[in-house]
């Protein structure tokens, strides 16, 4: 796989989700999610999980709402294990809000898009 091909995979997005929701890797997480400077909802994810599907419309939501001002997208953790490891991600689905390199929030289980909004808005006002 050439370089170019890498890079593409690693900074995608999600074709069954909205056009909004990246996709994030163990390749890319350092630097999509971790550097950067807006704020990043991770939804922890995994194909078999059917809570995970039924919070899927919400985190396309979120990410259509928040376009431009923070970034939000999903991370299979089938195929991210070191990094669904490396944040103790034990029950799916996780979301966790990062800022600056650092967990500002960890929401296990089904949430209210509401959860999501506030948390999000509290690090977007500061």
């Amino acid at each position: 796989m050439t370089d170019i091909a890498v890079e593409l995979r690693n900074v995608t997005k999600v074709y069954s989700a909205g056009p909004n929701t990246l996709e994030f890797t163990e390749a890319g997480f350092d630097n999509e999610v971790l550097q950067a400077s807006e704020p990043v909802l991770v939804d922890f994810w995994a194909e078999w999980c059917m809570p995970c599907k039924a919070l899927a419309p919400t985190i396309d939501e979120l990410a259509t709402e928040y376009a431009g001002k923070a970034k939000i997208g999903k991370l299979d953790t089938d195929a991210n294990q070191s990094v669904a490891a490396k944040f103790g991600i034990s029950a799916i689905p996780t979301v966790i809000l990062f800022h600056n390199g650092q967990i500002k929030e960890k929401f296990i289980g089904l949430r209210g898009k509401q959860d999501f909004q506030t948390a999000i808005d509290a690090l977007l006002n500061t």
